[in-house]
């Protein structure tokens, strides 16, 4: 849950009205493995990689980050996450006043398996299409091949 306390920027207790999901996000559009997760989930790894070894090629995160902290985390999360995992992630941002005192940061994004940010929204509402050149995985993944040359038995997750 986003329970985030900056004095004199930030106070916002998510857990207070929202109770935490226990599965991990998968499913298949068409043919295609997708992992799904919201908002605050993009600063768990964990999920992402549960989801990566699952299968997925994309993972969508839909998100109402708020302004402090979407300048300077939203972007580089998405891409780590994109990164590590050698995954599409389409991350669709909340942008603009919301509930109150709550500033969205917006910047809807789609990152390739590189990293690289295929599409960024402008601010306001808007529509953003782009097509995914699905060939990247393979091509990442040959080249850079972290997935494959995972060690899981030398670290284990909940120490």
């Amino acid at each position: 849950m986003f329970d985030v306390l900056i004095d004199g920027q930030v106070d916002f207790l998510e857990s207070a009205i929202v109770k935490p999901g226990s599965e991990v996000g998968f499913t298949h559009i068409d043919d295609v493995p997708v992992g799904l997760a919201i908002c605050f989930d993009i600063r768990f790894p964990e999920l992402f990689r549960a989801q990566a070894l699952k299968g997925a090629k994309v993972m969508f995160v839909p998100a109402a980050f708020t302004m402090f902290t979407g300048k300077d985390h939203w972007e580089v999360l998405l891409r780590a996450r994109a990164i590590e995992n050698q995954c599409f992630v389409v991350a669709v941002g909340q942008w603009g006043a919301h509930a109150p005192g709550t500033v969205s940061y917006g910047r809807s994004m789609v990152i390739d398996p590189w990293g690289t940010v295929l599409a960024t929204a402008p601010d306001g509402v808007n529509t953003t299409v782009v097509d995914l050149p699905m060939h990247r995985i393979d091509e990442v993944r040959a080249s850079v091949p972290s997935l494959a040359n995972r060690c899981p038995e030398v670290y284990k997750l909940g120490l």
